[in-house]
């Protein structure tokens, strides 16, 4: 059995479980909830094993295109719920969307994107695993953000959360989010001097990383020292939301640069 049988599987349960918080709503103290979270835990194990067995055949973390980046994002978006017990349903069904969501477009890239490759030079760096598991971990946290920001202003799929509960979930994801994606600029910023010696050159992934970083940051600073609150505060959080999928896919697909081979 290689990697794609066991991402087969993964995508097959995590579609399953999307499916089940939808008509079961499988929350604390209800029916089902034990065996939605022991799915859960079986389907991380499984994404897990193809994810690992991707490694074993690449001869590499499988951290270095963008068909790997989706399975590594699959894989933090997954673990979101586990993480977070008290996590409202709404929001578990949100990242169980994105998880099947990236797993299937990881599915139906052309073979020239799956197939194992060497690494190219400026890969070969021990930075490569601090850098992309932290942006990625960032990017994961910012996605909880937007669904609950969705929430916020979209008051028919709100159900009976409070608006300050949305709130307080929005900004406990991105103070959650955004010391990780600082790291990650700065373990980047490091790699980079150690590949091409310079630590910053204005590539088209360095400037929208920095944009996205400021976004978050001016969400945190009006947040907390202006009491910036309600939609505006939602608004900025779907905004750096969108600048996140940007610096993740657009700049990698559409712009050229010293990160294009993530393409």
């Amino acid at each position: 059995m290689d990697s794609q049988f066991f991402l087969l599987i993964a995508l097959v349960l995590f579609s399953g479980l999307f499916l089940a918080a939808v008509f079961i709503r499988p929350e604390p103290g209800r029916s089902g909830y034990l065996w939605f979270r022991i799915g859960l835990f079986l389907a991380v194990i499984i994404l897990s094993l193809g994810i690992g067995l991707c490694s074993f055949e690449s001869g590499h973390l499988p951290l270095t295109n963008l068909y790997e980046s989706l399975l590594i994002f699959a894989w933090f978006l997954s673990l979101t719920p586990l993480a977070f017990k008290k996590l409202p349903v709404s929001l578990v069904r949100f990242a169980l969307l994105l998880a099947v969501a990236a797993l299937l477009s990881a599915s139906l890239l052309p073979q020239r994107f799956t197939v194992p490759a060497p690494l190219l030079p400026a890969l070969k760096s021990h930075w490569l695993a601090f850098h992309v598991l932290t942006c990625f971990s960032a990017y994961s946290a910012f996605a909880v953000a937007f669904g609950s920001a969705l929430l916020y202003l979209v008051p028919s799929f709100r159900g009976s959360l409070s608006l300050e509960t949305l709130e307080t979930i929005t900004t406990t994801a991105i103070s959650l989010g955004f010391p990780l994606l600082t790291i990650g600029i700065v373990t980047g910023a490091v790699w980079a001097n150690q590949a091409w010696g310079t630590y910053w050159s204005w590539d088209p992934k360095e400037t929208w990383s920095l944009i996205t970083w400021l976004i978050y940051a001016a969400f945190l600073h009006a947040r907390f020292a202006r009491g910036f609150r309600g939609r505006r505060s939602a608004l900025l959080a779907v905004f750096g939301f969108i600048s996140v999928v940007f610096t993740y896919l657009g700049v990698n697909l559409i712009l050229s640069g010293l990160h294009s081979y993530a393409s």
